[in-house]
């Protein structure tokens, strides 16, 4: 049914590229091709090229407050509620609409995995592991 709706929404648009003028530092619009382009160089080699160390900022400090305990129930449960629904599934196969299904079944089975994660402090390998698929755009 997604896939309808979105293949009716593309195909009844009317797609117009928009154009957006470029204007100087003045404030005037450039109309022509070739200076709207070297109005671009001009402005990325502003924005690209600066000082590496300017000298009047100051170091951020060193020693961030950081809760180092293990994630609670309510946090895991935030998180489920976060993740969206109709996305691919990753190795473990597990589906958004699975996690969700029945939220404190599944807070708690986690809450236990991850705690114990947490106090062991080895993580198990499959998390370790990821799939990047590139998909082709038009």
């Amino acid at each position: 049914m997604k896939q309808l709706y979105n293949t009716t929404k593309k195909l009844s648009e009317k797609y117009s590229k928009i154009e957006r003028p470029v204007k100087e530092k003045e404030g005037k619009q450039i109309t022509e091709i070739q200076e709207q382009r070297n109005r671009w160089v001009e402005q990325f080699e502003e924005i690209l090229n600066r000082p590496a160390n300017p000298p009047n900022i100051e170091a951020a400090p060193i020693d961030f407050p950081t809760n180092v305990n293990p994630p609670t129930i309510r946090e895991i449960r935030i998180a489920i509620r976060q993740i969206k629904s109709g996305k691919a599934v990753g190795l473990d196969n597990i589906s958004a609409e699975d996690l969700k299904s029945d939220i404190e079944v599944t807070t708690n089975m986690l809450h236990l995995l991850f705690k114990k994660i947490w106090e062991e402090e080895q993580m198990t390998m499959d998390w370790k592991e990821g799939h990047l698929v590139k998909i082709p755009k038009k």
